[in-house]
């Protein structure tokens, strides 16, 4: 019997801090969707990935100043959950998609099946031996956030000290394998001895920051000072990194999961050692290296092709009732490299 609905998740209140399961998110059942509710130009989509990231927690906060907007609550309906996911073309009628694709796209998001115009869906073409989920880390986002990160903002060179926070998430995993790449020395700070292990199997450095020994260790890990800070926590190790710099080092600030969903504000205890040792502290924006994207994501795909890089992610099943628990998760250390959540099997 063909089904009749189809399920999303929509947002159903502002957090103040934490998330609350069944409070923050609501999931809901539709309509189906069919071919005949297409426009021209239009394609019927099926989600089968749904990409986790911490930036999402920015994205729910009411009055997000966020470069994605907070998602609008509405009393009668509410909105899904915006996020970028993996998915299969039911229908197309577009020229330029065909079903049975597989497309990545941010304008889907939180649902079983999404109706979007054609020009709003990426084609994912796979180099060899690459994974349908590669697209959204190693070869996607991730991968393209720690490359920038490292190369184009921080100029890393070999024999440099680089320090990852946050180093077994998705761009934390990736940013010490293209630091290994380029011959630097590499310490990753992780919230589990499990982890510590993993990057040690990369060939990094690591610690344990809840270790409580962690603030002693790191002085001795960075004896030789810090060159490159990648930061992807903010915080305490943030402040402690300052400390541990050398004179003119490069902090380069991706993400500060730290504050995302604690309610803290960022203060920095060693902001004097940003003035003496003329650190330079650099926010930046993946999307300034749109331009980019296609060149290196071709180089990312040969290091791993040649086994230079390793894929890392987490995929949790059990579809879209799931998700906001895996949202909630990766600020408490779930995930080992890139989070998705499957919705559907892959074809």
């Amino acid at each position: 019997m063909a089904k009749t609905t189809f399920q999303s998740v929509i947002l159903a209140k502002h957090p103040k801090m934490n998330m609350v399961p069944g409070v923050t998110f609501k999931l809901t059942t539709n309509p189906i969707l069919t071919a005949d509710d297409l426009h021209d130009g239009q394609v019927l989509l099926e989600t089968l990935y749904i990409s986790i990231d911490p930036a999402m927690r920015g994205w729910i906060e009411e009055g997000s100043a966020s470069y994605r907007p907070s998602v609008e609550i509405s009393v009668e309906v509410g909105a899904v959950m915006v996020g970028v996911v993996i998915a299969n073309v039911l229908v197309s009628k577009a020229p330029t998609i065909s079903a049975g694709q597989k497309v990545f796209t941010f304008n889907a998001g939180w649902t079983e099946l999404a109706i979007t115009d054609a020009a709003n869906v990426t084609p994912i073409n796979l180099p060899n031996g690459a994974k349908l989920t590669d697209s959204l880390g190693i070869l996607g986002f991730s991968g393209l956030c720690a490359y920038f990160g490292l190369i184009k903002e921080a100029d890393i060179k070999a024999g440099d000290l680089v320090v990852v926070s946050g180093a077994a998430g998705a761009i934390g995993t990736a940013a010490c394998q293209i630091a290994l790449l380029k011959g630097a020395k590499v310490l990753g700070t992780v919230g589990t001895d499990e982890k510590v292990g993993y990057l040690q199997e990369l060939g990094c450095d690591a610690l344990n920051y809840k270790d409580e020994d962690f603030a002693k260790k790191f002085k001795q890990k960075t004896d030789g000072l810090i060159d490159i800070f990648f930061d992807n926590v903010g915080g305490k190790i943030l402040d402690l990194a300052l400390s541990r710099a050398k004179p003119r080092a490069k902090f380069v600030l991706c993400g500060a999961t730290s504050l995302y969903n604690s309610g803290n504000t960022a203060t920095i205890e060693n902001y004097l050692d940003i003035i003496f040792k003329s650190i330079r502290l650099q926010g930046y924006f993946m999307n300034e290296y749109a331009d980019q994207f296609a060149v290196t994501t071709k180089i990312l795909a040969q290091w791993l092709a040649e086994g230079k890089l390793k894929r890392s992610e987490t995929i949790i099943k059990g579809g879209l009732a799931v998700a906001e628990e895996a949202l909630a998760g990766i600020f408490t250390g779930t995930n080992t490299g890139k989070l998705l959540v499957q919705v559907k099997e892959e074809n």
